[in-house]
């Protein structure tokens, strides 16, 4: 494994996007706890997109317009629908006293299919995880898996250290109800901008 990938990696995992918005959004509206099981959830929607680069599944997205588009317009309406769901304080940030074992099974959910309905997850792991494997190797399978779990380790430690830094400053945010509904609109408002940016992104 080089150092090239491991910059590489991290570079990738700590750039903001849709899970990390989740697990920040998770950590200040359900405490440390759950912004733990957020990062979790994220790490664990990898697992789908790793599979499919593995296993060639990926290349039917790139070739294939139709897949391509279901799965991204798919992906564009769930963040449309938690961008209401946050502004209705029923989804993101709804904010709870304690986190009870049906809604750490929400998270979990709602994190796996942030990831999992994000074409281009699976389209970086198709074209970015083969660059890092040496040309002509007879074990790129277990190079390429061994790359994702680093990957995903990563991405759980770095999602962990954001939600916990959000869980820090939750008092602080929930005793200000003005303060929290303009952080309810502002993650509204990212995740609109996400699902629009997801809308008109190309191949």
């Amino acid at each position: 494994m080089s150092l090239e990938f491991l910059i590489t990696a991290l570079i990738v995992v700590v750039s903001p996007g849709t899970g990390v918005l989740f697990t920040l959004a998770t950590g200040l509206a359900r405490g440390g706890r759950a912004s733990v099981v957020a990062a979790f959830g994220c790490t664990l929607g990898i697992v789908p997109h790793m599979a499919a680069a593995i296993l060639g599944l990926a290349a039917l997205l790139h070739t294939s317009a139709i897949a391509y588009e279901m799965l991204k317009y798919a992906g564009v309406a769930y963040l449309l629908w938690m961008a209401w769901m946050t502004l209705k304080e029923s989804g993101a940030l709804a904010v709870e006293g304690q986190t009870a074992a049906r809604s750490t099974l929400q998270v979990i959910v709602h994190a796996v299919l942030i990831n999992i309905l994000n074409p281009k997850l699976t389209i970086f792991f198709f074209a970015f995880l083969p660059q890092f494997v040496p040309a002509g190797s007879t074990d790129a399978l277990p190079i390429m898996l061994e790359l994702s779990a680093v990957f995903m380790l990563l991405t759980f430690v770095v999602f962990v250290g954001y939600g916990l830094f959000a869980a820090s400053i939750r008092v602080h945010v929930i005793s200000r109800p003005k303060v929290l509904a303009w952080m309810r609109r502002t993650f509204a408002a990212a995740f609109v901008a996400l699902g629009a940016k997801l809308a008109v992104a190309e191949r």
